[in-house]
């Protein structure tokens, strides 16, 4: 239950939550022309969702990124390959549509687009990127290339 259900109005969570992630906007509403008040109220809206966690990890064969994706297909997330060796991972999440009749009593689940990109390094293989997403998981493979260990010849020391 919200502690301060109507003041803020709509769908937002309580504010005194620290797992909110909602930002009241005192100047929602008002009349007045400011650059606050012309940003439309999805752009100012904030969400877990916008910032996708994702776990990077380094194996002697591969870079691999987790990403927790819930509920969404893989046909919602797009990962693309770029110049310079950049991963880029996005997607989508749709907001449920409202029935004015429904009384929302607590929205912790997130909508919105998220967008992550990073650089790898020169020793990827990004010819050879693969993808799978599974139970809600996406991980992408960047298998890495063989590090050629220079040949060492032993000298025999005379003397």
């Amino acid at each position: 239950m919200s502690l301060i259900p109507s003041i803020f109005g709509g769908r937002r969570s309580n504010i005194f939550d620290p797992f909110s992630l909602d930002i009241w906007d005192p100047f929602q509403g008002f009349p007045f022309n400011n650059t606050v008040a012309n940003v439309p109220s999805s752009a100012r809206e904030t969400s877990a969702f916008a910032n996708a966690r994702i776990d990077w990890k380094e194996t002697p064969e591969a870079h691999i990124f987790n990403a927790d994706l819930p509920g969404l297909k893989k046909e919602e997330v797009k990962v693309e390959v770029e110049e310079g060796r950049v991963l880029q991972i996005s997607g989508e999440r749709s907001r449920e549509v409202e029935d004015k009749n429904d009384t929302w009593h607590r929205v912790e689940r997130s909508s919105g687009k998220f967008l992550r990109r990073f650089r790898l390094p020169e020793n990827a293989k990004m010819d050879q990127v693969k993808a799978s997403m599974e139970n809600g998981v996406l991980t992408v493979t960047v298998p890495k290339e063989e590090v050629k260990k220079p040949d060492v010849k032993s000298i025999d020391i005379s003397g």
